[in-house]
């Protein structure tokens, strides 16, 4: 027997197996690393609006959280993140439609001196790998959770068992998984060297390969191919250097030399042949480009500008061009720079030092001030389509979009807005 639907009825179904789809869709989005699915801060969604109503997106919800600058991952429907609370450090698994705590995991993380003049942290974000979720604190607590319950499956305390230093105002280094290990920057002292990145067993903690001797800075690692060989791009306090990700062998490096040793931004890769890495405190940004001699990897230097400065934000690649915020201490201003030959396409004001996320032809910016702006970018200019202030304690950390819902938060909030 067969039902026919008439009418306004015809409609209700349609809007329902629309809602049904749309939220089957929205449960599947991902953003389970450091910098969304490519680690590129880039996603491949469609459907966002062109523009939003004065006052901003609309907002699904919103709740305190902690302090900290931890950007948010997602994985089926859930959410996680960290943040602090006095001398303890959280790791929280939220509901991704109404922020509800569904389990938490705190730990003593001493609050230290040096934290006190940019917060306390945490500064890395959660990576999600099947059924697991991999944190590390501002302390260098590395921890391995079932993602489902929050009960810890391993940890390692990198400070206390690799004599590593833990970086002023806190370690920052966001893990990325390779195969059956996660890989993290760790370091250590002069008398114990061949740590500086150390990859451990997923499944038990383990340690599959530690290797090299750089100096560890806040930057985190990012994994490309290039001419079919996958490469373990890191960039250190003194260098950018690609490793073999299965056993941390050095495949080629290249000097990129800072005040302190404070290259913090993530590399990005262009997809082909190119890398464009940049740091604030007087140092500048280059871009390099990989090429084939003998059979080895061979890095060269295409350019080098100090008129781009990328603090601690993130920069995206769009086309022929680099997007992003510059500036440290002083004036911030959003640039286009040609990735191949350095040429400064344009800066503009209007945002202090700010993140960003791509997707659908559109640029999603959150400065530090909590104002946020939906934008399109191009070597012509910057054209801001709506601009909104939302956050209002540092928002340092990147935005995360998955889906059309956009996921934000500042040192004391977190809010989920529809941008579609």
């Amino acid at each position: 027997m067969s039902t026919i639907v008439h009418g306004a009825g015809a409609w209700s179904a349609r809007l329902m197996v629309s809602l049904v789809i749309l939220g089957s869709a929205e449960a599947r989005a991902q953003w389970t690393q450091w910098g969304g699915p490519k680690r590129d801060f880039s996603v491949d969604v469609k459907g966002l609006a062109d523009k939003w109503p004065e006052d901003g997106p609309h907002r699904l919800w919103t709740r305190e959280l902690g302090d900290g600058y931890s950007t948010i991952t997602v994985d089926d429907g859930k959410l996680y993140t960290m943040y602090r609370i006095a001398e303890d450090e959280l790791v929280v698994c939220l509901d991704a439609k109404t922020g509800k705590t569904l389990w938490e995991h705190k730990y003593a993380a001493p609050f230290t001196k040096e934290m006190a003049e940019f917060g306390p942290g945490p500064h890395s974000t959660p990576l999600i790998v099947g059924e697991k979720v991999f944190t590390v604190g501002a302390d260098m607590v590395l921890l391995a959770f079932e993602k489902s319950t929050g009960k810890i499956v391993w940890q390692h305390d990198l400070a206390q068992e690799f004599k590593a230093t833990v970086p002023g105002r806190g370690y920052s280094c966001s893990p990325v998984a390779y195969k059956d290990t996660i890989i993290v920057p760790v370091g250590g002292p002069e008398d114990q060297p061949g740590q500086a990145v150390v990859a451990f067993k997923q499944s038990d903690g383990s340690v599959a390969w530690k290797n090299q001797s750089f100096e560890v800075t806040h930057s985190s690692p990012i994994l490309i191919n290039f001419a079919g060989e996958d490469q373990l791009v890191v960039f250190m306090a003194k260098e950018l250097a690609g490793l073999n990700p299965a056993n941390g062998e050095l495949l080629w490096t290249h000097a990129h030399p800072t005040q302190y040793g404070a290259n913090l931004s993530t590399p990005v890769w262009d997809g082909q042949d190119t890398l464009f890495c940049s740091a604030a405190y007087d140092s500048g940004s280059r871009a390099v480009r990989l090429v084939r001699k003998e059979g080895k990897t061979v890095p060269e230097e295409l350019w080098f500008s100090k008129k781009v400065r990328i603090h601690h934000g993130n920069a995206v690649h769009i086309g022929d061009h680099v997007y992003g915020s510059s500036g440290d201490f002083g004036p911030a201003f959003f640039f286009g720079v040609n990735l191949k030959t350095g040429e400064l396409a344009w800066r503009e004001r209007g945002f202090t030092k700010a993140t960003c996320v791509a997707a659908d032809g559109k640029v999603v910016i959150l400065d530090e001030d909590g104002q946020l702006a939906l934008a399109t970018a191009s070597p012509k200019g910057l054209t801001v389509l709506s601009k909104c202030q939302l956050l209002k304690r540092t928002s340092w950390a990147a935005p995360t979009l998955a889906g059309t819902t956009l996921y934000i938060r500042d040192r004391k909030s977190i809010m989920a807005l529809d941008l579609s």
